[in-house]
């Protein structure tokens, strides 16, 4: 489904696999890029967990426009910034990682397989505050729609600051 995407056009900034699922694993939020049958794009931020090589979130049972396009089309796009550092050097520029994600989502439907997820994604956010995740997530299970998306496609850049010659002495 996604071979046949442009190359990335900075390779020069490529990061490589692993260094682009670090940022994935560290990132705060992803942005989610959907479209629907009318070929009409909708963008949505989201919290989200990578865990077990697949990305993850939640969402409520109410049927917004995120979860009609993707019962329409299940296909996506994610982008995910991670550092980033505006700076002057000789001129305006920005340092910064990112990573672009195309996979298609599917629900997760089995209740202990969600329960993991959420626990994974309340880790993630609020750690000091696992003593009440059993508690929380049991009573929200019912409530609350957890979504997979599969890593089909990852490419990820950076722009970092140049290395400094080491000083002769």
């Amino acid at each position: 489904m996604f071979e046949n995407l442009p190359e990335l056009h900075r390779k020069d900034r490529q990061l490589p696999l692993e260094a682009c699922k670090e940022i994935l694993q560290n990132a705060e939020y992803m942005v989610m890029a959907t479209v629907d049958n009318n070929a009409i794009p909708y963008a949505t931020p989201l919290s989200f967990v990578l865990f077990e090589d697949k990305i993850y979130f939640h969402s409520g049972m109410h049927k917004g426009h995120k979860a009609s396009n993707l019962a329409e089309n299940p296909y996506c796009s994610l982008a995910v910034i991670g550092k980033t550092q505006p700076v002057y050097t000789k001129n305006f520029t920005t340092y910064y990682e990112s990573v672009v994600v195309f996979g298609k989502v599917c629900e997760v439907t089995d209740s202990a397989r969600k329960k993991t997820v959420l626990f994974a994604l309340a880790e993630k956010y609020l750690p000091e505050h696992m003593h009440n995740a059993e508690k929380d997530i049991t009573a929200s299970l019912d409530r609350t729609k957890v979504y997979e998306i599969s890593l089909d496609k990852i490419t990820g850049k950076a722009k970092k600051a140049a290395k400094e010659a080491p000083k002769e002495t």
